[in-house]
């Protein structure tokens, strides 16, 4: 059998092509076994590994497969003869010689192609699989999704694949992502993409389709005690307590306000906002009891045009815009470092001087990070040397914290800095987040506006005290 076989391969590699087919084919099979074996037996764990194991071998096996019957034509081109005649000068004449099952050549050849087609069948099930993997999104790009990644790795959703969120169900949303993946590795190889990645992703799948597969709106019920943590930049960056009771329904029972009321099955909102930015609001539709909808107009944008294609149904995404790739701002991320004691508060001034550290503009992240170590060594050294002696591990420790905190959140390759990622979700100002809506200039026929009574998502049970109840003591 195995002479057939080299027979066999002798008999295609009739020039330069056929043998350059048969080497490639061949090599990038065995390779892939190889590959293969070592990732089965955890030998091979790396990304980029797979990117090789699962598209490079691949392809290559199927351009030397071609290459052979491009040799072969050639090759009867050259000699001007048939392929009867050829193969008879190729070939043994026992192994052309016609049987009842054929030819030993049309066996092997057959063979051959089963074997080709099973190989390529379930090389391409893994493909898919790999690159339905997080680590393939992640980190195949990595200039462009290294910060998406990096900060994909620290969320909430970290459990949950990309493509559960970025690509639908079935195959024309499968093809429709294939075709958007091969516009942007095109944009990638050329350098033809903004920095920084310009947001909303419009291409993103409804929140029907994604987040409310684990997430049931109608189902949220009662309410649900937050407590904010500020720390001042005192001395003591003593803390202060903001405590909330958020009403995380929708408020459909009992026909009063929750935060989800906007997503409730008995509400309908829509909107269009300018150039589709969704934070600009043109006008909002709010649908009511009889089918008809209250329009609010924004008096600052009343001679706008809107494209009927970017008029947008309200779901989570307009709200949870940063659900998964959340990009914190500097205050917060000190916040709750120092809340979950990762940086030792009894550090005079550390609140403030860490502030100052990671809010300095760098030229790089390696100046960053240095530029980092020296503020705060420095700011001890000379203000509180018994500190800085006695405390060295706890310094040590803080400056780490920071230099973390900075690496997750600012990225120089691609123009990532503080509030490039704006997080909608509540009101930390009077422009982002509820106020998009909620404000006074979106205003109805009657000249009404749209609420903005505080009482209708959270009731505000203590704001800035020194204990996180305050009011109850009261």
């Amino acid at each position: 059998m195995v002479r057939k076989y080299l027979n066999f391969i002798r008999g295609i590699s009739v020039n330069w092509y056929g043998k350059l087919g048969v080497i490639i084919a061949t090599s990038s099979f065995l390779t892939f076994i190889l590959f293969e074996f070592a990732r089965l037996t955890g030998l091979l764990t790396n990304q980029y590994m797979g990117m090789i194991m699962y598209m490079a071998l691949p392809g290559l096996f199927i351009l030397g497969l071609g290459l052979i019957p491009i040799g072969w034509f050639s090759y009867k081109r050259a000699m001007g003869k048939s392929s009867g005649e050829l193969l008879s000068a190729r070939f043994p004449s026992r192994d052309i010689q016609a049987k009842q099952t054929g030819s030993n050549v049309f066996l092997i050849a057959m063979v051959l192609s089963l074997a080709n087609v099973i190989f390529i069948s379930a090389v391409g099930f893994r493909t898919l699989h790999f690159m339905d993997s997080s680590e393939f999104c992640g980190t195949a790009c990595h200039e462009v999704m290294g910060p998406e990644w990096t900060v994909y790795q620290n969320s909430p959703h970290a459990r949950v694949k990309c493509v559960e969120c970025h690509v639908g169900q079935g195959l024309g949303a499968l093809m429709s992502s294939k075709f958007e993946g091969a516009r942007q590795l095109i944009s990638s190889t050329f350098d033809l993409y903004q920095r920084p990645i310009p947001t909303p992703v419009h291409q993103l799948r409804p929140a029907r389709e994604t987040c409310e597969k684990c997430h049931w709106p109608s189902k949220f019920y009662g309410k649900r005690l937050k407590t904010i943590i500020h720390y001042a930049e005192d001395e003591e960056s003593t803390p202060s307590y903001t405590t909330l009771a958020l009403k995380v329904d929708s408020g459909t029972s009992n026909n009063r306000g929750g935060i989800h009321w906007h997503i409730g099955k008995e509400n309908y909102v829509r909107f269009a906002s300018v150039d589709d930015n969704r934070k600009d609001m043109i006008w909002v539709e709010v649908k009511q009891p009889d089918g008809s909808y209250k329009r609010f107009t924004n008096e600052n944008f009343k001679d706008e045009n809107v494209n009927p294609k970017a008029v947008r149904s309200l779901d989570c995404a307009d709200c949870h815009n940063r659900a998964t790739h959340i990009y914190e701002n500097p205050d917060d991320a000190l916040d709750f470092r120092m809340q979950d004691e990762l940086i030792d508060r009894t550090l005079p001034y550390i609140r403030r001087e860490g502030l100052k550290a990671i809010t300095k503009e760098y030229a790089s992240q390696d100046e960053a990070l240095s530029g980092i170590t020296n503020s705060i060594l420095q700011f001890y050294q000379e203000e509180y040397p018994e500190i800085a002696q006695s405390k060295k591990e706890e310094i040590e420790t803080a400056i780490h914290v920071l230099q973390e905190i900075y690496s997750r959140n600012i990225h120089h390759e691609m123009n990532i800095t503080w509030g490039v990622y704006r997080n909608l979700l509540g009101h930390e100002d009077d422009e982002d987040g509820c106020a998009r809506c909620h404000n006074e200039y979106l205003v109805d026929e009657d000249e009404e506006t749209i609420s903005e009574d505080c009482d209708l998502c959270h009731f505000l049970l203590t704001y800035e005290d020194e204990e996180p109840f305050e009011y109850f003591e009261e």
